[in-house]
């Protein structure tokens, strides 16, 4: 008789205990060095020493410093995808820096063709469909994949910095931070950078829950390009003869014309204030807004004040990481604009007072 006839022979009971014991020992002793291995991993993470706090936020504030700088002396050239909930565009950009100087070409490569060129602080967007071409002086540099919209401000007493394990992108070795909110009055982000150069190559804006509201990303770069000054300086001087548009801008003070805003929202505090002179409506008549613009390092907002000399409508709403709040007060339109959440512009909307005759 051999052995399965002598098993079929013995009770239930019999057959599982003599057949699988052998089994059953190996998973124990299997479970028991998967338990012992984990908890000795437990143990080691545990002893290990934590990173301090204070040397890791002076790290992050030299990589958030090093990769502004990056954005405006290195050379490259490359295709980025912006992406905002399901709407998604690229753009090529080109930036040389030369003795102090900077040119740079934005090109867009979805929808309408349009060139943004830049000598500096000089701006010429480029419609060659209506050969039609709007100069005007740089507002902010903080356009990916440069970063922070105020140099020099410790913008990390708003925000909780770590550093995240390095990762690859676009071909480049890339250090990682992640700056979470210290409050509901900004939304966090995630940063990817050269770890060579420290260029931005990928930044994303979460919620407070983590999960991803917009983000701008290289889908391919290349870093230290020969300068092609000569291309975007001939591709200025090329639009002469173009329809020209200069919109009108100038400096302004809003407490001059008897507004204040006491929104006293941590850290954001009045960068810049101008006039704008606009033509709204039919008659085309020339509308003057009055613009504030915000910043806390990292995000910012505009309120823009107009005569409510047109129709609207009071509302919300949001994009990605941009939200917009429309409110009407007394003869005049408040509009407010910015890559923040809708109770900042809330909080900000409702400590707008107006006092005539100031």
């Amino acid at each position: 008789m051999n052995k399965l006839q002598r098993l079929s022979q013995l009770p239930l009971s019999r057959v599982q205990k003599t057949a699988f014991a052998p089994v059953g020992r190996t998973f124990l002793l299997f479970a028991f060095l998967v338990v012992s291995t984990l908890q000795a991993q437990a143990w080691a993470q545990a002893s290990a020493p934590g990173v301090d706090p204070l040397i890791e936020r002076r790290e992050v504030n030299a990589w958030l410093n090093k990769i502004h700088r990056a954005a405006q002396v290195q050379n490259y050239v490359g295709t980025f995808v912006f992406q905002r909930g399901s709407t998604m565009r690229s753009s090529k950009i080109s930036h040389y820096a030369d003795r102090g100087n900077e040119y740079e070409e934005l090109e867009t490569l979805d929808g309408r063709q349009r060139r943004i060129l830049r000598h500096n602080e000089d701006l010429y967007t480029l419609l060659p469909e209506q050969k039609t071409v709007y100069q005007e002086k740089r507002e902010s540099k903080d356009s990916f994949p440069a970063l922070l919209a105020t140099p020099g401000r410790d913008v990390l007493d708003y925000y909780d910095p770590k550093m995240l394990p390095s990762e690859r992108m676009a071909g480049f070795d890339c250090i990682v931070i992640e700056l979470s909110a210290k409050d509901a009055y900004r939304f966090g982000y995630r940063l990817w950078a050269d770890r060579n150069t420290g260029l931005l190559l990928r930044a994303q804006t979460l919620d407070p829950d983590g999960h991803l509201l917009e983000q701008a990303a290289f889908s391919q770069i290349n870093i230290g390009v020969p300068s092609e000054k000569s291309r975007i300086v001939n591709a200025i001087h090329g639009a002469q003869g173009w329809h020209v548009v200069r919109p009108q801008v100038q400096a302004g003070h809003i407490a001059d014309a008897g507004w204040t805003i006491n929104a006293n929202v941590p850290g954001f505090k009045a960068v810049r204030e101008v006039r704008r002179t606009m033509h709204a409506g039919a008659d085309g008549a020339p509308l003057e807004v009055q613009q504030v613009v915000y910043s806390d390092g990292m995000a910012g907002l505009s309120v823009f004040i107009e005569p409510a000399t047109r129709d609207r409508k009071e509302g919300h709403g949001s994009a990605g990481a941009t939200n917009i709040l429309i409110k009407r007060y007394g003869n005049f339109w408040l509009t407010l604009l910015g890559e923040v959440p809708q109770a900042t512009l809330q909080q900000f909307a409702a400590n707008i007072d107006y006092k005539p005759g100031k």
